[in-house]
């Protein structure tokens, strides 16, 4: 039998109506000079599908890499965590690496899904009440990147986990970053258990900047497709008129930054249309879409223990690309 959406009950804590985010954020982002918009509005359905083009592309090594991680440790990690543990998911965890750990956590309490988007909530929901019935799902449609106070379980944990894989915490710029680990930390700390908890998180490492680069711009071209199509949702939701011929993907490594800067570049001198309001774009204006931090291990430690986080287990690929790392609440 089909897994039904609109049977799962979802804890909605944003009163917003669809798009009320996008167009304050997107009227913001055009004001200011240079422009730039959240990278958090790529994933509509269209942008959601095409993501997961992306992680099929010979390039784009994060996924395939942190999925390995995880099947080849995902016992000594569940072994970290221990038993009867809260597990907070920021973002919808319909993936593999959700169900993998869930299958191997020792009898886990609760499993708490914050994520945007109410229809991959409740469709992700639905697949895992089915796979594992004695857990108790505790979905919560919201913005994560806000401040949101979660449900508690029914049966007391032994500690709460945030799970933040994908290496989403890199798509944040430090300060930003940091206020979010400082959230998650608190989170982790006050759900409730004898221990104080921690964070599970995925961390992609510095590389080569051909490897980088190639992994953000495909020879098929999908990286592309994919930010182009945050101009298509606000066309379709805001009726902005963007004419998609008259922009370009552009992605760039930043060795002083240590990040992937992923711009959407206007290709002539023109202006774009959002709720009455004209934006003006110059022949090569530049707008930022996205930034995708890289870590050393012996950085990231650093940033860690600024959030009141210590480095309590690292699992790598041999080539030492990505990592998963077990953050403790100090």
């Amino acid at each position: 039998m089909k897994p039904n959406p609109q049977a799962v009950r979802v804890c909605r804590l944003d009163d917003r109506q669809p798009g009320d985010g996008l167009l304050a954020d997107a009227l913001s982002g055009l004001s200011r000079s240079p422009k730039r918009l959240p990278s958090k509005y790529f994933y509509d359905a269209r942008g959601s599908e095409l993501f997961e083009r992306i992680c099929e592309q010979p390039e784009y090594y994060p996924t395939r890499t942190e999925i390995a991680i995880m099947r080849d440790h995902v016992g000594e990690i569940a072994a970290a965590l221990g038993p009867d543990v809260r597990l907070v998911e920021y973002g919808s965890g319909s993936g593999l690496k959700t169900r993998l750990l869930l299958r191997n956590l020792e009898s886990p309490v609760a499993y708490v899904p914050v994520e945007i988007s109410r229809s991959a909530l409740a469709e992700s929901v639905a697949k895992l009440e089915r796979e594992f019935p004695r857990i108790e799902m505790l979905p919560v449609c919201a913005d994560f990147t806000q401040p949101i106070k979660l449900p508690r379980a029914a049966r007391a944990p032994r500690q709460t986990v945030v799970y933040f894989p994908g290496s989403t915490l890199g798509n944040f710029a430090p300060d930003d970053a940091l206020r979010l680990l400082r959230e998650m930390r608190n989170e982790a700390g006050q759900g409730g258990g004898a221990l104080p908890g921690g964070i599970l998180i995925g961390i992609d490492l510095d590389k080569e900047s051909a490897v980088l680069e190639a992994a953000y711009n495909d020879a098929a071209g999908v990286t592309a497709e994919f930010t182009l199509n945050l101009l298509v949702r606000m066309n379709h939701e805001l009726g902005a008129d963007f004419d998609l011929g008259a922009f370009r993907h552009r992605a760039r490594w930043h060795p002083l930054a240590g990040r992937i800067e992923t711009h959407i570049v206007s290709r002539r001198e023109q202006d774009v249309h959002i709720d009455g309001r004209a934006f003006h774009f110059g022949a090569g204006e530049a707008m930022r879409v996205e930034l995708s931090c890289k870590y050393t291990l012996e950085g990231f430690a650093r940033f860690a223990a600024r959030a009141g986080l210590r480095v309590a287990g690292v699992w790598t690929d041999p080539a030492r690309q990505f990592s998963v790392q077990w953050l403790a609440c100090e």
